[in-house]
């Protein structure tokens, strides 16, 4: 058998690049007279924007720091040990830089020993252990602390998580057994699935003390003496820690089917990882951690030799990295201040951006409009929402004051926007209407000023074209809700200038936005994957299958929401605005559905009816609609609408709609909210062998998404 030492050493030398953590150790005396005292520090000797990780030999670092401490205690020169990390941050984890390069299951396998034999020594030391979470900790960072007998949390801890499942894999080195045998296997489902898959959230340092993770609290100025203090007393036998006795009985197995049925809602068995660990949770009931640490230990080497794990690291890069460097975007240098905005249109949308623009910008936003109704309406909306966040603490009573005093109305255009850097159309979606606005606008702008257009899917080019400066258009589409959704879609049109372009990333990046440049093709990246898409559901159900059959062939997907219940939340008359729009463009690809169109006709929000809490046809649809006599499986359907989209992707990238396939994943995660297993679409289609069947190639290179060859 190799030793730790060996296995690390092995891994260390598969990852060169390792930032590596060091695992320094110091002495100190306990207040108390509770004695002489080993402090191990978790430190990459960066700032805290790098955070510290856990490669092989950073793990090899901390396991010789423990062969220190445990000649120590075993020699009683010592009563204690303790871990801590450097400011603001404990530690974040596994490297996934070095996950992404491991090409075969004994390497992952050994990763997962490695990090088990190194954190299980923490808890078989002679003495107590202590963990001190004094900053952001997740994944292994949080593991490492399980492992330890005590553990306390600063109450200005940021961010706590489990984030595995989230990327595709699981808490592989002890989470999973040991966390719910820590709090009680409800609590820890909630941490390591539900979580999760809630879009990674993170506990803040209070909710940790709240869920039984750390036995005590204190603030984040004198949070390390403080807690050396508590350590004293717990030592000296001053302070008892008791914790809540777990419910091993029936509670457990309710709380495993409660996180099956999480993982069902979110990713309907379409990836392994819940599952995964939902099985090792169920069976660490028996308090077994042997049995739980081996379990862990396999789970961990076959999902880093999945594509779902590789499409999830791939996924988070793009958001972490890429989304910080948008491809294509001009020199950030060339970026005009923006001191002023403008908003064309009082609706919701034209609310909702005023908004985004009051908070995130801080600077004097205008709304106009047709009437002024229409204009008090519009601010009285963005005030509402600012009490809101006043009511919920997101804001203080000075910062709620100020954002209000910020965001006015006038009905004249040139009083409005005279000295206005940023202006941003939000009116109704029609050409003329759009062309109308912006010429009225050109006139009363400052001649540096950039004219943005929220369009969806209207020619930005075509747009322009009618105005004196037409350099100075760019679009800026949105996503709903725009609060929310992250994307940003920035269309350079034929005569957009470097200058306006700029300056439209450099407000992007104020507005805390995902930026991808696109180029101006109808409907740009997410409308146009998701009309192909929805299109494709469309005809099936014209042609005869039924409704349910074409709803259920994507649930494979793990999409966040079935097809036809994102047509409700988009409109079922927006859908068929940006339908048409596209059928003008290309008439061979998309069609019109003729269902569609009379469910719009008939007023109706949507296909499905709640009554019974449960979307279900709602019977008047049903009425409408006309279907022929081609009923297909769902595999059958799964494929046309997968061969779609890989058709429609290929000829997008070929247009040059954006720079790469890349840009298309980063828009649909962050546009469409396309799950991290997916890693956007096109790791997907690869994966599934689509994108040779329709393209006659993979849109990724080997590697990049999936297992280095």
């Amino acid at each position: 058998m190799s030793t730790t030492a060996e296995l690390l050493k092995g891994a260390a030398e598969l990852f060169p690049d390792e930032v590596v953590t060091q695992a320094h150790v110091r002495h100190l005396d306990l207040p108390k007279g509770a004695g002489r005292f080993a402090l191990i520090t978790l430190d990459n000797g960066l700032d805290h924007t790098k955070p510290t990780t856990f490669g092989p030999q950073s793990l090899a670092n901390l396991n010789v720091a423990i062969d220190q401490v445990e000649k120590e205690a075993a020699d009683g020169a010592i009563v204690g040990v303790g871990i801590t990390g450097k400011p603001f941050i404990f530690a974040v984890g596994a490297d996934l830089k070095g996950v992404e390069l491991l090409k075969r299951h004994e390497d992952a396998l050994a990763i997962g020993k490695g990090g088990h034999d190194v954190f299980k020594r923490l808890s078989a030391l002679a003495v107590p252990t202590f963990a001190y979470y004094n900053g952001a900790a997740m994944g292994g960072g949080v593991e490492v602390g399980l492992h330890c007998t005590y553990r306390t949390v600063s109450k200005a801890l940021p961010a706590f998580s489990l984030p595995e499942v989230f990327l595709g894999l699981v808490p592989g080195w002890g989470g999973c057994a040991l966390l719910p045998n820590l709090i009680g296997a409800d609590k820890a489902i909630s941490v390591i699935i539900e979580n999760s898959l809630n879009q990674n959230k993170q506990l803040k340092g209070q909710q940790v003390f709240d869920l039984g993770i750390a036995d005590a609290l204190f603030e984040g100025a004198d949070f390390l003496e403080r807690s050396l203090d508590w350590t004293a007393s717990v030592l000296t036998g001053q302070t008892e820690v008791s914790r809540t006795e777990v419910d091993r009985g029936e509670a457990w197995d309710a709380a495993v089917q409660r996180g099956k049925e999480i993982a069902d809602g979110k990713v309907h068995g379409a990836a392994p990882a819940a599952y995964r660990a939902l099985d090792i949770i169920a069976a660490a009931k028996n308090g077994d951690l042997r049995q739980g640490f081996d379990a862990e230990d396999q789970a961990l080497a076959d999902l880093i030799m999945g594509g779902e794990l590789r499409s999830g690291i791939y996924a988070f890069n793009l958001v972490q990295k890429r989304a910080k460097r948008p491809a294509g975007a001009p020199d950030k240098s060339l970026a005009r201040p923006v001191t002023k905005v403008g908003v064309v249109g009082a609706g919701l949308m034209a609310s909702q951006l005023a908004l985004l623009f009051a908070r995130r910008l801080e600077v004097p936003v205008v709304l106009t409009d047709i009437d002024q109704a229409r204009i008090d309406k519009g601010v009285a909306y963005v005030h509402g929402e600012i009490d809101k966040l006043l009511l919920k603490g997101r804001v203080n009573q000075d910062k709620a004051n100020r954002l209000k005093g910020l965001v006015s109305g006038h009905l004249d255009k040139a009083a409005a926007f005279g000295d206005a850097d940023f202006v941003i159309e939000a009116v109704f979606e029609e050409m003329g209407v759009k062309q109308q606005v912006f010429a009225e606008v050109e006139a009363v702008v400052p001649e540096h000023a950039v004219l943005a257009t929220n369009t969806s899917s209207l020619s930005v080019t075509e747009m322009a074209s009618k105005l004196k400066h037409p350099e100075r258009v760019v679009g800026f589409h949105f996503f709903n809700p725009v609060a929310i959704l992250p994307l940003l879609e920035i269309v350079r049109a034929e005569k957009t200038d470097d200058a306006s372009l700029a300056t439209a990333f450099s407000v992007a990046k104020s507005l805390k936005k995902t930026a991808v440049l696109v180029k101006d093709a109808p409907a740009f990246v997410v409308n146009r994957i998701l009309t192909r898409f929805m299109g494709e559901i469309q005809n099936v159900i014209d042609e005869g299958t039924p409704v349910a059959t074409a709803e259920k062939a994507v649930e494979p997907l793990g999409l966040p929401m079935s097809p036809l219940v994102l047509l409700e939340l988009v409109g079922p008359a927006i859908g068929l605005h940006v339908s048409e729009t596209l059928h003008g463009a290309f008439p061979e690809r998309f069609t019109v559905s003729p269902n569609l169109k009379a469910v719009v006709e008939a007023g109706k929000r949507g296909f499905y009816v709640y009554d019974s809490g449960k979307p279900e046809l709602d019977p008047e649809v049903a009425a409408l609609l006309k279907q022929g006599d081609a009923v297909l499986t769902e595999e059958q359907v799964r494929d046309r609408v997968l061969d779609a989209v890989a058709q429609e992707i290929g000829l997008m990238l070929d247009e040059g709609v954006v720079a790469e396939a890349q840009d298309i994943d980063l828009c649909l995660i962050t546009g469409a909210g396309w799950p991290f297993h997916l890693g956007g679409i096109t790791p997907y289609l690869d994966r599934e062998g689509v994108s040779e069947r329709v393209t006659g190639k993979k849109f990724l290179a080997p590697g990049v998404a999936s297992v280095p060859a």
